[in-house]
């Protein structure tokens, strides 16, 4: 898991100083980050954190979703302490905010960024559904992630749209413009 996120953000590293001449910094680090967030949340979701169980039998499988909104979660995770679901809030919070970063220098972000934060949802819904298709993993499918992993990624937009008055992403556009 933390091999994943390394090579992940050395890969994002590069991508953002193969994209600064071109794009500007504000751009190339938002949209970088936003690819490696998204890959962290992957490897954070989706690797087993203490290793696989092993085979997983047929009765020993979860059905379907659990709807219990709200329902029992673990009060902590394996690497942080704290509510299961405020991490699941978090986690998707740079995702949101760097979302808005990337989209802000195009004069499309009004669009740009609702679609983005359908495409978080949806990768959100992927995920669950992937741990409830692959047992293996030993994660469970939960409605409440869902909600908690859009939640974080409505905050994240939110707190973006502060970054990008402060940060300007458009500048970069006139800029190459000119230059």
């Amino acid at each position: 898991m933390l091999l994943g996120t390394a090579v992940s953000g050395l890969l994002a590293g590069l991508l953002a100083l193969a994209l600064r001449r071109r794009f500007g910094l504000v751009f190339a680090v938002a949209f970088a980050g936003l690819l490696w967030s998204v890959a962290v949340i992957g490897c954070v979701t989706l690797i087993p954190a203490n290793g696989a169980p092993g085979i997983v039998s047929a009765t020993g499988r979860l059905p379907g979703c659990s709807w219990d909104i709200g329902g029992p979660a673990p009060t902590g995770f394996w690497i942080f302490s704290g509510g299961q679901r405020l991490l699941n809030t978090a986690v998707f919070v740079p995702s949101g905010a760097l979302l808005v970063l990337a989209a802000a220098r195009w004069r499309s972000a009004w669009t740009l960024v609702p679609i983005g934060l359908l495409l978080l949802a949806a990768y959100s819904a992927g995920i669950e559904k992937t741990q409830l298709e692959l047992a293996r993993i030993d994660r469970a499918c939960d409605v409440t992630d869902f909600i908690d992993n859009v939640t974080g990624a409505v905050l994240g937009v939110g707190l973006g749209i502060v970054l990008a008055l402060v940060f300007r992403p458009w500048r970069d556009r006139a800029a190459s413009r000119l230059g």
